[in-house]
C-alpha cells in the first residue's frame, strides 16, 4: 500500500506540492496544451486563423514552467 501511495505523492513533494497543487497546475497544463494543439489544427486548415495562438501559449508556458522545472533539479 505504501508504494501506491508513493507512486502519488513522491513526485509532487520532490517539486514542492502537494497531490492536489500538482494536479491541478499539470491539469491546468494540459487544458493549455490541448487549446493550443486545436488551435494549431483549425491554422493548418484555414491560416487566417490563430496566426500566433499555439506559440503565445507554447511560450507562457515556457515562462511559467521554465523556473519550476530549473528549481526542482536543484
Amino acid at each position: 500500500m505504501k508504494a501506491i501511495v508513493a507512486a502519488f505523492t513522491d513526485h509532487p513533494a520532490a517539486v514542492g506540492e502537494s497531490y492536489g497543487e500538482h494536479f491541478a497546475f499539470a491539469s491546468g497544463i494540459g487544458v493549455k496544451l490541448l487549446a493550443a494543439g486545436g488551435a494549431a489544427l483549425l491554422h493548418a486548415l484555414f491560416p487566417f486563423l490563430f496566426k500566433t495562438t499555439a506559440s503565445g501559449i507554447v511560450l507562457e508556458l515556457a515562462r511559467s514552467c521554465g523556473p519550476r522545472n530549473a528549481a526542482s533539479r536543484r
